[in-house]
């Protein structure tokens, strides 16, 4: 990928090719997005497009990264805050109420990537496993915590647990989409928030 522009205006433009990018790539798939579409979408000139990305391939990696990094960035914001069950159900609250705020429309837009791209780009399926690891460490972090104050039992399977909840949010937002229906993301998030309440078996 190309080196970031020198200067603001150039990094400007830049970040609004991109987010407008993705934008199209939420709505239509990587393959059906072509650069005519990007420059449509943004007045971008081709030389820009070549300029800052190289080519297509480059244009759909800087999506990747974006998508990527605001995803993370929300998401380890929101679960650094959690430390007790009221503190989850917050977190949960919130991940419903911006599916709602959508029209719960797009869905998941690493979950999305990862559905279309996994197969296809050996290199971006690696970045993106790479971004669902970096959310389940997120994850993972708020279960310690809930653990050290005694809410989860101490012989609960952390690692377990993580795979439980990240599969209700990719679910759940999957199911939401494609219902239009947010409320079942809350459901998904329930059931996994149920699995960590669960007593654990004592040890022997």
């Amino acid at each position: 990928m190309n080196a970031a522009p020198a200067t603001k205006q150039g990094r400007a433009t830049r970040e609004r090719i991109v987010r407008a990018a993705a934008d199209l790539i939420a709505e239509r798939g990587a393959a059906a997005t072509t650069l005519d579409d990007v420059r449509a979408a943004t007045a971008a000139s081709k030389s820009q497009l070549y300029h800052y990305f190289g080519d297509k391939q480059g244009l759909v990696e800087a999506v990747v990264e974006h998508q990527c990094a605001g995803v993370l960035g929300f998401q380890a914001h929101a679960l650094a805050s959690v430390s007790s069950w009221e503190d989850l159900e917050r977190w949960r609250e919130l991940m419903v109420a911006g599916v709602a705020e959508r029209g719960a429309r797009g869905g998941c837009p690493i979950g999305t990537l990862a559905a279309a791209l996994a197969d296809t780009d050996e290199a971006l399926r690696i970045t993106l496993g790479d971004a669902f690891r970096a959310w389940s460490d997120a994850i993972r972090g708020a279960l310690v915590r809930l653990r050290e104050e005694g809410l989860i039992a101490a012989d609960a399977d952390l690692d377990q647990l993580t795979t439980i909840t990240l599969s209700a949010i990719e679910g759940g937002l999957l199911l939401a989409k494609t219902a239009r229906d947010p409320g079942l993301l809350r459901t998904a998030l329930d059931g996994a928030i149920a699995q960590l309440r669960a007593p654990r078996a004592a040890p022997a």
